[in-house]
């Protein structure tokens, strides 16, 4: 299970200085006449998209287990079938925006929603473990071009005056996927519907993407940048090596012995992401039309931020993986079990991401974040003490308390975070450091999931002697793990100081 704060568009801090649609291409969104239905349709609709990305990444982990025993994966291969999605997803991601921009925004959200479907029946059909993790990494990059475009669209649908109220519905997505990916995942792959065992997991994802498509077809108005813009393919590439030099060796270096090449590989990584910062620079002087724009890691607030987002996708990553390897593999419980084990977990989120951006956060501004991670780190610090007092013989109700505070945290970091992080962004900036703070979060992802192998399969491996190992053996692995993500979580709540005491947005609705 994951929720990737990246698939959940977030309100700028501020609407764009100038209206994000071509005045050729759609009507400006105040010109909308306020009884036409059909925006509202088309949110339905790119809503729906939003949540079946959200739902397709907290889903896969339940099923991990049975992917292994059905495909004979290697644990190499589990991890890229989780970290190649969020890796995909973040390489393409600003791509997916700035082609939004160029050529259109509902021409990429149907191109998008498309191959994610396409992708999604490949992963059903997947033969074996190479080519589930190449389907998957198709869906990260599908979904990397579905997503950006359903907060441009919203922008070009919907007047200033109710973009509020329609962000505000988001909260409600981010606990709904919570909750119903994991259960939903057990569910499919414990009825074992057809024979098929995990691949309904991809197969569901069918008739909703395309009724997406017909649908989106219909009510979504096209709209593009109001200038023109270039694409900018040598950054692509670059930030693309960068990220699989980096990821690549973690993922694999465990099983290879972690040899020589992979240290170089992730020493490596760093030049070439210098040389991406010093390409940006030359590009932001030539044409104007830069992939990233670097003059924002200028303000404070917005570089920290990007630093609490890469270890808040850290956490993430590590977490979700690791709990999940914990009740299925070490404790031997069955998918249903352990999806309705996370129950409370998912509750916390979804409560907490409820009332924290419309409610506390215009009172309290990033206190809200940093009590969240302090609440967090309490809810793992009770879980790692019941791991380790009652070992295999912990009952699913014993969690349900630390669990449910853990989520609480992660629900008031996770729905406030990127409003936060934009607060001094400018707002002709705004939608281009919104996209640059979701491919870090999922860099963070993909990071986290490649560590596993060091924080978790670390300890695991030096314990399992015998088959009778195992499950002691898990125990102290999720220990250790645990350990370290909340060590990155004290980290994260250190950095959430150079986060806006107020949020600019916030002050000036209330």
């Amino acid at each position: 299970m994951t929720i990737p704060d990246t698939t959940v568009p977030q309100l700028p801090a501020e609407p764009p200085a100038s209206p994000p649609v071509a005045p050729s291409t759609a009507r400006t969104p105040d010109a909308q006449a306020p009884a036409d239905r059909r925006r509202w349709l088309a949110l339905a609709i790119v809503m729906t998209a939003a949540f079946m990305d959200l739902v397709d990444a907290t889903i896969v982990n339940v099923a991990i287990p049975s992917i292994e025993r059905d495909t004979g994966a290697s644990f190499g291969a589990v991890q890229w079938i989780t970290a190649g999605y969020a890796l995909a997803f973040a390489a393409a991601l600003i791509t997916g925006g700035r082609l939004g921009d160029i050529f259109g925004r509902k021409r990429l959200f149907l191109i998008g929603i498309s191959g994610f479907t396409a992708a999604s029946a490949l992963c059903g059909l997947a033969v074996n473990p190479e080519m589930l993790v190449g389907s998957r990494l198709l869906q990260g990059a599908m979904a990397a071009m579905m997503v950006p475009q359903v907060l441009a669209i919203i922008h070009a649908t919907f007047p200033a005056h109710e973009r509020g109220k329609v962000f505000g519905m988001f909260g409600a997505i981010v606990g709904l996927g919570a909750v119903s990916g994991p259960l939903l995942g057990a569910l499919l792959t414990q009825w074992n519907l057809g024979g098929l065992e995990w691949r309904p997991i991809f197969l569901i994802n069918l008739p909703v993407g395309l009724a997406g498509l017909l649908l989106g077809r219909r009510f979504i108005g096209e709209s593009k940048a109001p200038r023109a813009l270039r694409l900018d393919l040598v950054g692509v590439v670059l930030v693309t090596l960068g990220l699989l030099m980096l990821v690549y060796p973690l993922t694999r270096g465990r099983e290879l012995g972690w040899p020589l090449w992979g240290h170089l590989c992730m020493a490596g990584s760093l030049v070439v992401f210098a040389v991406f910062v010093a390409y940006e620079r030359h590009k932001s002087r030539r044409d104007g039309s830069p992939l990233v724009e670097l003059s924002l890691f200028r303000i404070k607030s917005f570089a920290g931020g990007i630093a609490v987002q890469l270890t808040f996708g850290l956490v993430m990553g590590i977490f979700f993986l690791v709990w999940t390897l914990y009740m299925q593999m070490g404790l031997g419980w069955s998918p249903l079990r352990s999806g309705l084990t996370g129950v409370p977990f998912s509750v916390g989120v979804s409560c907490a991401a409820a009332v924290s951006v419309q409610t506390l956060v215009p009172r309290f501004g990033a206190k809200v974040l940093q009590a969240g991670a302090l609440t967090m780190i309490a809810g793992l610090g009770v879980y790692v003490w019941e791991a380790g007092r009652y070992g295999l013989a912990i009952h699913s109700w014993q969690m349900a308390l630390p669990l449910a505070v853990a989520g609480l945290g992660m629900g008031l970091i996770v729905a406030p975070l990127t409003d936060a992080v934009l607060a001094d962004v400018p707002r002709e900036h705004a939608g281009s450091a919104s996209g640059l703070i979701n491919t870090t979060m999922q860099m963070g992802n993909a990071l986290g999931l490649g560590l596993v192998a060091v924080v978790f399969y670390g300890p695991v491996d030096g314990r399992v002697h015998t088959p009778a190992d195992v499950g002691p053996a898990y125990v102290a692995g999720f220990q250790h793990a645990m350990w370290w993500v909340m060590a990155v979580l004290g980290l994260t709540f250190l950095m959430m100081y150079v986060l806006p005491r107020r949020s600019k947005h916030h002050d000036r609705r209330s």
